[in-house]
């Protein structure tokens, strides 16, 4: 059996003070990667297990700069940053579909899920992600999220992405309210710039809960 060694960073969140939906809130926006579902440790592993490959070294300060963005434009900023001149688009494929191989290692960030069950039929609610729509709908399922969000808007539905406000222009559409009347909870410094660019109301989650990063750990035979 093949034993491949993957460096992933074991990550523990503590809760410092519950998540509330402003009471002029009419629809409540969430980003999933990082605000939702604790997946950008996986993210890492699958950009370093990549890039490896093409002999560069991605160093954890650039994948939190960039948080937010598709990885086809990831690696198109990682061609400006090291002069670079990887198919951007072949690549940052490459990438989805390591994440993909690891995704089942994701945690919810337990906090904000709270929030969600506890909103759900109250507001309307969606899902505006720089992800790709497939593996967000998977996301949302191994959550255990399926019945919470009918409205997913993904990289593929705008041309312009975070910090541009597209994205979540395009969720208050589907959702029918107001850009004003919306709540967008975030983690990204891209996504908060959108956010505020949309006119609605933003909410950095991580001001809510601390994470603490532990050893990494070696994963066997995936």
């Amino acid at each position: 059996m093949l034993i491949l060694q993957i460096e992933i960073v074991v990550c523990k969140l503590i809760v410092l003070k519950r998540l509330s939906i402003d009471r002029r809130a009419r629809g409540v926006i969430f980003d999933l990667d990082g605000t939702i579902a604790d997946t950008m440790p996986v993210h890492y592993v699958a950009y370093r297990n990549i890039l490896k490959e093409y002999d560069i070294d991605f160093p954890v300060e650039l994948f939190q700069a960039l948080a937010g963005i598709p990885a086809i434009g990831v690696m198109e900023r990682i061609n400006e940053t090291y002069g670079t001149s990887m198919d951007a688009e072949k690549v940052g494929m490459q990438k989805e579909m390591e994440y993909e191989r690891l995704m089942h290692l994701m945690k919810p960030v337990d906090p904000v899920v709270e929030l969600i069950r506890e909103a759900h039929g109250r507001l309307p609610m969606a899902v505006g992600t720089g992800g790709y729509k497939r593996l967000a709908w998977k996301t949302r399922d191994i959550l255990g999220l399926k019945d919470y969000f009918p409205i997913l808007v993904a990289s593929e539905d705008v041309e312009r992405h975070k910090p541009f406000p597209d994205t979540f222009l395009k969720c208050a559409e589907l959702m029918g309210v107001e850009p004003r009347y919306c709540q967008v909870f975030e983690d990204g410094r891209l996504g908060l710039e959108a956010a505020r660019a949309a006119g609605m109301m933003a909410v950095d989650v991580t001001g809510f809960y601390k994470v603490t990063t532990g050893i990494p750990v070696d994963l066997q035979g995936l």
